[in-house]
């Protein structure tokens, strides 16, 4: 029945998308996060403090939407239909193909009208860094480097998961990324209380991160891309990243581009140098948003179909 859920939820994800108006679980983690957060701050200031009550609000975080997603699957558990609807549409919400590939796209169209201040707003909606005075190549390049990171956060991932614990787990890993997206910042409001989120979703996508380099290097050898060299890049840059993580998946989407990513970034006002991924075969393009958007699709659906074959080949 699990099985069949994830293919349901990643056949939703892949129609609906996650709609505006949609109640997604993630908003309330996201309030949960918030409200642990200022009882903390009620209680402690100190950086010592702070660390530790990182880990606190780590494991509440997380506790509480892993208990919570347990119970709902299991109340369901006296009907296989119910249980069913209720398994799918929970992993569903794990999933965010579509909606990587609707904010890429949005900003894709917008750089194709010459628009670069509305560019700019545009990314500014699906990345952490200061994008004001970004030019077409640098807006091409902060998409092409979230879609190829986040194809491991909102895909690989929560499927690794997903198939592993089913819905309970995959969304206690949504717990976790959040936590890493809202407070894992190494600036000085975070530094300190964002530590244990940081650190465990390290943890957390270790082996997604690096399965996914040969997910999105297959990927890429299926829509028409150098599959040699986005596993050759993706590993010989692996390191770098101050991510012990992103490389991977930045690095053989660049190699199968031919295209490089990283390079220096604003974050909150302070500079931020990356090394880079890839080597410069060319300038990067407008159209490699689309590229990169074919490579994660594809490398979605091989994902899901390794991982069945996996799972009952260790079934027996």
């Amino acid at each position: 029945m699990n099985i069949l859920s994830m293919y349901i939820g990643y056949t939703l994800d892949l129609i609906i998308g996650d709609p505006y108006s949609f109640p997604h679980p993630v908003r309330y983690i996201g309030k949960l996060i918030s409200s642990v957060e200022k009882l903390i701050r009620k209680i402690t200031s100190s950086d010592k403090g702070l660390k530790i009550a990182g880990f606190f609000l780590w494991f509440i975080t997380v506790g509480i939407t892993f208990g919570i997603t347990y119970l709902v699957v299991n109340l369901f558990k006296f009907n296989k239909i119910a249980f069913l609807a209720v398994n799918s549409i929970l992993i569903y919400t794990t999933l965010a193909t579509k909606c990587l590939k609707d904010e890429a796209v949005k900003i894709y169209k917008v750089l194709k009208t010459g628009d670069i201040e509305k560019s700019r707003i545009q990314l500014s909606y699906i990345v952490g860094r200061d994008t004001t005075s970004l030019n077409e190549k640098e807006i091409v390049r902060a998409t092409v480097e979230t879609v190829a990171e986040n194809t491991v956060d909102g895909i690989i991932a929560p499927l690794f998961y997903g198939f592993i614990g089913g819905a309970p787990l995959a969304m206690a890993y949504k717990a976790i990324n959040t936590l890493d997206s809202t407070v894992g910042y190494k600036n000085d409001k975070y530094y300190y209380l964002g530590y244990a989120s940081a650190k465990i979703d390290d943890i957390a996508n270790y082996i997604p991160a690096r399965i996914g380099l040969i997910l999105l290097s297959l990927g890429s050898l299926f829509v028409g891309f150098d599959f040699k060299n986005s596993l050759k890049i993706g590993y010989r840059d692996r390191k770098n990243h101050k991510s012990p993580n992103c490389a991977y998946s930045e690095g053989a989407v660049a190699g199968a581009l031919g295209i490089q990513l990283g390079g220096t970034n604003i974050y909150f006002g302070k500079e931020v140098y990356k090394p880079t991924i890839g080597d410069k075969s060319r300038e990067i393009e407008i159209e490699d948003i689309v590229r990169t958007n074919k490579i994660m699709y594809s490398a979605s659906i091989i994902s899901i179909i390794i991982f069945t074959a996996i799972y009952f080949f260790l079934k027996g």
